[in-house]
């Protein structure tokens, strides 16, 4: 196993603004960590200077022991797995998953072993003779999955590998390659823009947006202490609710209710996730509703808050409000989260 250490890598393309600005992270050795954010964040831009495949304009990377950052990707020591499958047509799943090793020279007499090994863990052994045109869309990737993990790289790279399934193969396979890296115990750093493919798989996240890390954490702690508007918003679904904060800081703009803000601090913004706001004959915050949209196992009522508007609230099973109906919030004080005008989080102890 090795771990990866990034130690302040920016990329600066010609005419145009800096892809990744001083970027650095530690992934330690045998974990899973993924690089999340939208469109344009960086974070493939980030992949491949790890992988070896743009070279960074400043900063070193450090894979183990070694500084990797002038070496070419064969020297790396690690796989990658692509969005595109990138399967050979015409030739066979056993055949398009040996192809590396047979590139790289490595000893024949291992081959058998080694896919067999794989065949197992990803459910291929049926399916050897098969050409790609001959397998459904997530048996072509398990088979991309296959030729990076018979290499026995201790680390594998991921750059959007599920984008072309459809959501059902998605949560299927989520749970696949979490389980595959636990049980060959490498470490995996993988690309997405979809924050339930990071929640559910990570064991830490590196949220990026405009070439910056805006926060490093476990999942969980990114629910729960986003430390900015930008994480908070990003993370959930649907994601917080932000409410505009009057003048004092000290109540929502346009409602009557005060509310537990921190004093003198410069309080702007007032974060609530959906799932934490109850809808209570005896609540505090007055709101009126807007719409209602129903999901089965529960509904999301979208309400204004005194000059907010668009504000959510997820309730349990299906919840009848008209347009224009007046309702009664409330939610825990432990429950809030404040930012200030630059966008920060104010922490409890500020």
């Amino acid at each position: 196993m090795s771990s990866i250490v990034l130690d302040r890598i920016s990329k600066q393309y010609s005419d145009a603004p800096a892809a990744v600005k001083d970027v650095s992270f530690t992934v330690n050795a045998g974990t899973f960590t993924v690089l999340l954010g939208p469109s344009g964040c960086g974070k493939s831009t980030t992949l491949r200077m790890i992988a070896g495949l743009d070279s960074p304009s400043a900063g070193h990377i450090h894979i183990g022991a070694r500084d990797v950052t002038n070496l070419p990707p064969s020297k790396r020591k690690i796989s990658m797995v692509f969005q595109s499958y990138a399967l050979f047509p015409h030739l066979s799943v056993r055949e398009n998953i040996l192809f590396g090793l047979r590139v790289r020279k490595e000893p024949s007499r291992d081959f058998n072993r080694r896919l067999q090994r794989v065949a197992d863990l990803l459910g291929l052994a049926p399916l050897l003779d098969r050409k790609p045109s001959q397998l459904s869309g997530g048996q072509q990737q398990r088979v991309a999955l296959g030729r990076a993990v018979i290499s026995e790289a201790p680390v594998c790279l991921m750059d959007e590998p599920l984008s072309n399934l459809d959501a059902q193969l998605r949560h299927e396979m989520r749970r696949e390659i979490r389980a595959l890296q636990q049980s060959l115990g490498i470490t995996m750093i993988y690309v997405t823009h979809d924050q339930t493919e990071a929640m559910s798989m990570a064991d830490r996240v590196v949220l990026l947006q405009h070439g910056q890390v805006e926060q490093h954490d476990a999942p969980e702690q990114l629910y729960a202490c986003p430390r900015t508007e930008f994480a908070a918003r990003f993370i959930g679904t649907p994601p917080m609710n932000l409410l505009h904060l009057d003048a004092d800081g000290q109540r929502i703009a346009g409602c009557d209710a005060p509310i537990a803000a921190p004093h003198g601090v410069g309080a702007r913004k007032l974060g609530i996730r959906p799932e934490h706001i109850s809808i209570t004959d005896n609540g505090d915050v007055a709101a009126t509703v807007e719409g209602v949209e129903y999901f089965g196992a529960d509904s999301i009522v979208v309400c204004t808050v005194g000059t907010n508007t668009g504000i959510a609230i997820r309730v349990a099973g299906h919840l009848r409000v008209r347009p224009a109906e007046a309702l009664k919030l409330s939610w825990r004080p432990q429950q809030q989260h404040f930012f200030d005008a630059s966008g920060q989080a104010i922490m409890a102890d500020s």
